[in-house]
């Protein structure tokens, strides 16, 4: 997740308070009791099998959950964030409708009186625009998705209430109050001033971090504190209304037939959304699907992928894309559609695709391709998530993986995330 990064510094600090001071589980806490939470891309059978095991004392986990609950404890006193808080509304008005700027798109002249906003606006790839985390909402709704997801997963393991509530009072205040509530709609995504009033292309805002989002609901559908039918019940519709949108709208169209990171990240959410809100046949049809149009024709012979080569941050990307395919493939496990072992032509592969990664991710070799910002780490979880699929070469490598900020949280809950923190 893409604000994780930027709290390295606190949460290494409370990590190590919490290894004194914060217990596995709360006094009094209400334990979740059921079977295996129905989550979309975590195996909801591997965290319960992971929370038995954490319940009978593995020092493992208790370290991880340590850390797990440090990063929770941070979201305790934050938010709630909402939509409506941005000091102006989208272009279409509605202060409801989702609003960002499209990260790499610059002024090409100072901002005066008669051009307020520095206009035309130019496009230097990689180098993010720090204006675009002022003034909309692409900085709260990530913070959404952290905290949700971070609050759910601590809640889940620990038991403490406090986690339960506070993961509740975000989402509610988010997606379903009506008075702060957004639309189910990214038609406002990353605008560019004076250019356009949303894009596409902005549809990644959401595909890149909502996945995790519809897994914490699945840990709060357990019988978190809190969390109610009425809740459920509206996050359902949401989700229902929101995969509606993707489908049907022009710009769902556009990103869907993308032919890089986005239309990955596109046919992810699709299937994710499909899965949580009981449509299976559309979540394996997208996942099957990812096949052909995906990965036969993004990834080479050899692994790489071209497309995210030609960008100035190449590493990242290379990475990015695989915490799509990653995690749809993850999706794919739940509904009968194996992707992981899929075979193009010229033997394209998602295991070719992260052994291309390894010798970078090691520490091996040098990353040969342009990167603005190497990170090592960022390839972390897509080597695990290849190791638990059977990937050999990709098993030797766990142990030389560079842990990422806030601690390698895997055991926990084992599906891909953006390590590093670039967006867009």
């Amino acid at each position: 997740m893409s604000l994780r990064p930027r709290l390295g510094v606190l949460l290494a600090a409370l990590v190590a308070f919490a290894a004194a001071a914060v217990p596995v589980a709360s006094a009094g806490a209400a334990h979740p009791k059921p079977g295996a939470p129905h989550t979309t891309v975590l195996d909801g059978a591997r965290l319960q099998r992971t929370k038995a095991a954490l319940d009978r004392g593995d020092p493992r986990l208790r370290t991880a959950v340590r850390a797990l609950a440090a990063r929770a404890d941070a979201w305790l006193d934050q938010g709630p964030w909402t939509v409506v808080d941005k000091p102006r509304p989208s272009p279409g008005g509605d202060v409801h409708d989702y609003l960002s700027q499209a990260p790499y798109w610059w002024p090409s002249v100072p901002p005066s009186s008669g051009n307020p906003w520095g206009c035309p606006y130019v496009q230097r790839d990689g180098q993010r625009n720090p204006e675009v985390d002022t003034g909309t909402d692409r900085q709260d709704v990530e913070r959404v998705f952290d905290s949700a997801y971070d609050l759910s997963l601590a809640w889940y393991y620990t038991g403490d209430r406090r986690y339960a509530r506070k993961a509740g009072q975000v989402l509610r205040t988010w997606f379903l109050d009506p008075a702060t509530r957004m639309n189910p709609n990214l038609d406002h995504a990353q605008f560019i001033p004076c250019k356009y009033d949303g894009r596409a292309i902005g549809i990644i805002d959401f595909s890149q971090s909502y996945t995790a989002v519809l897994d914490a609901l699945a840990l709060l559908d357990t019988g978190a504190a809190g969390w109610t039918r009425t809740d459920r019940a509206g996050m359902a519709r949401w989700n229902s209304d929101f995969l509606g949108w993707l489908r049907n709208s022009d710009f769902g169209k556009q990103e869907g037939a993308a032919a890089n990171n986005h239309g990955t990240f596109y046919d992810l959410l699709v299937a994710a959304l499909a899965h949580a809100t009981g449509d299976e046949g559309l979540a394996r049809r997208t996942v099957l699907g990812a096949r052909g149009t995906r990965v036969a024709p993004q990834i080479a012979a050899d692994g790489s992928q071209p497309q995210e080569l030609a960008r100035t941050r190449s590493w990242h990307y290379s990475a990015f894309d695989l915490v799509a395919y990653t995690r749809l493939a993850a999706i794919g496990d739940h509904v009968g559609a194996d992707l992981w072992r899929y075979r193009g032509p010229d033997g394209q592969s998602l295991f070719k695709a992260v052994d291309y990664l390894l010798p970078a991710a090691t520490g091996a070799a040098a990353w040969p391709h342009p990167e603005l910002e190497f990170h090592r780490y960022a390839a972390t979880d897509v080597v695990h998530a290849a190791a638990d699929a059977g990937d050999r070469q990709a098993r030797r490598a766990v142990r030389a993986l560079e842990e990422p900020p806030g601690g390698d949280l895997w055991a926990l809950r084992p599906a891909a995330e953006q390590l590093d923190s670039i967006a867009g």
